[in-house]
């Protein structure tokens, strides 16, 4: 995954940008704003636009795809208003997105906050991933469920991909991005060009979408511009805009600025690359058209008469905050009847959290399901006695529930959140303890180290071990629980590690 961060008009990168859309017939969108944590009576300012950019024939391959973050924060939005509504509306370019509807809204939002101009209304033609899984689902024989799946659990299913929601409530309006959200920035909307890739080879594999396409789209162009016209527009979606934009100019003669608007659109579709066949069919059958109402320009908050919010509720919403603070002591406590070892459950918005924990010897569970309810994660944290980490404030609220068993994590990064939870729950980190659990499985390792010999006898099968690491006279070691394998190297690499996000922490407090 190439990854480019465009902040500026007159910049290489931004000459790339345009240049690779001329080219791209396949685009996956998605946006990224600050979270709002209140209700508000104006919509969230979008700070990143992702486009990946799918390059070539059928035959490239999406992880050799192209994502540009476009900073909205640095560009100067005026500028780059038509060439993003010329990707939107372009019928030679498909739109994939991921109930993209409320990203379009923000985004419409934001272009008409900063500069006047009317935003973006539609988006065509366009493919929800929803849509597709649901498509793939039903080709598998499964049951379809009601519920709409999260992105990261049709990545997991379709792709195999397991895609971390830890940063998608970051503060995504502060700069600089940090290594870990742009990532995850690209990783969003580059994972939509390979769920669409496995539809699209499905669908193909399947046979001809329709034999007479081809026909009927050679018939449909002969009959020239006024037979296409007097025809149904649903019959013939995108041949039929391409010679409306046509006719629109000839309309618009008697308006100089509308002649213009529409010239720069052709010039703009002239320059793309068109679709070939099979997607061309594809998109025919398939594509949808996405578009806002003019209701949908305005917050939900703001048109909702009757049902005001009690302020009891308010206040106990700007009161959550506070009580994030540990109050203590820890279930696992002696006083409390504890073992006085620290267990953690860490939900999947610090999944990541739980592995660096069991690094350092911490027993750190994850959520039984990819997607729990709040009272499952409750249960689960009560039953086993442990302490409930997670970045969501509205998990806050059931404090009540299982008093000093849940915990807001401040920090985003997971080198700095493993700090966090070291300093607040002031646990004692020894070097006996590193790499005593498995970061895969959290369970414990065999405590005698296995010879290279005897590591290659329990990997057969199971796990490959690179031929660079048999002459290094090392020692490993194997999980009892799922039996992966480890060996020094990597107990040296997270030592190292942690030694040195010691060391810069020490130095930032001094």
């Amino acid at each position: 995954m190439d990854i480019h961060i465009v902040s500026s008009i007159d910049s290489s990168e931004f000459t790339h940008l345009t240049r690779t859309l001329s080219k791209s017939t396949v685009i996956g969108l998605d946006a990224e704003w600050k979270p709002v944590r209140s209700q508000r009576s104006t919509f969230p300012t979008v700070t990143l636009l992702q486009l990946a950019c799918q390059i070539g024939d059928d035959s490239a391959g999406w992880d050799e795809s192209v994502v540009f973050l476009l900073d909205l924060s640095s560009l100067p939005l005026p500028s780059i208003r038509e060439l993003i509504k010329d990707v939107l509306v372009s019928p030679d370019i498909l739109k994939l997105g991921f109930k993209f509807k409320q990203d379009l809204i923000y985004l419409s939002s934001t272009f008409r906050a900063q500069g006047g101009n009317p935003g973006f209304d539609e988006v065509e033609p366009y493919m929800d991933i929803t849509n597709i899984n649901k498509f793939l689902q039903h080709k598998q024989g499964k049951k379809i469920s009601k519920d709409t799946k999260s992105l990261s659990a049709i990545c997991e299913e379709i792709l195999g991909l397991h895609l971390s929601k830890e940063l998608q409530c970051s503060d995504w309006s502060h700069r600089p991005l940090t290594e870990e959200q742009i990532r995850y920035a690209a990783t969003d909307a580059h994972c939509l060009l390979g769920i669409f890739k496995i539809f699209q080879a499905k669908v193909i594999k399947e046979g001809p979408l329709c034999n007479h396409v081809n026909e009927q789209h050679q018939s449909i162009v002969s009959l020239g511009l006024k037979g296409i016209l007097e025809m149904p527009d649903c019959e013939n979606k995108l041949v039929g805009r391409k010679f409306c934009n046509a006719l629109d100019i000839v309309q618009a003669t008697a308006s100089s600025e509308e002649c213009e608007r529409i010239a720069r659109g052709v010039e703009v579709i002239r320059k793309t690359k068109p679709m070939d066949e099979s997607l061309w069919k594809i998109v025919r059958k398939y594509g949808e058209k996405l578009f806002l109402r003019e209701s949908d320009r305005n917050p939900k908050a703001s048109r909702r008469k009757g049902k005001r919010r009690s302020s009891v509720v308010v206040c106990e919403e700007k009161q959550l905050e506070n009580y994030g603070d540990w109050q203590g002591p820890p279930p696992w406590d002696i006083s409390l009847g504890g073992d006085g070892c620290p267990k953690f459950l860490c939900d999947v918005m610090v999944e990541g959290l739980a592995k660096h924990l069991r690094c350092v010897g911490v027993d750190a569970a994850v959520p039984h399901s990819r997607k729990p309810e709040p009272r499952e994660l409750i249960d689960q944290a009560y039953k086993e006695k442990r302490v409930l980490l997670t970045r969501d404030a509205k998990l806050l609220r059931h404090q009540y529930l299982i008093k000093n068993q849940i915990y807001r994590v401040n920090n985003l990064l997971k080198n700095e959140q493993l700090l966090e939870v070291i300093e607040v729950f002031q646990l004692k980190i020894s070097e006996d303890q590193l790499m005593s659990r498995c970061t895969k499985c959290n369970g414990r390792f065999i405590q005698k180290p296995l010879t290279v010999e005897e590591a290659i006898e329990a990997a057969k099968g199971f796990q490959k071990i690179p031929n660079c690491l048999f002459d290094k006279n090392l020692e490993f070691w194997q999980c009892m629980d799922c039996n992966q394998l480890y060996w020094e190297v990597v107990y040296f690499l997270f030592s190292l590690i942690l030694e040195m996000s010691f060391f810069s922490n020490t130095e930032n407090t001094l």
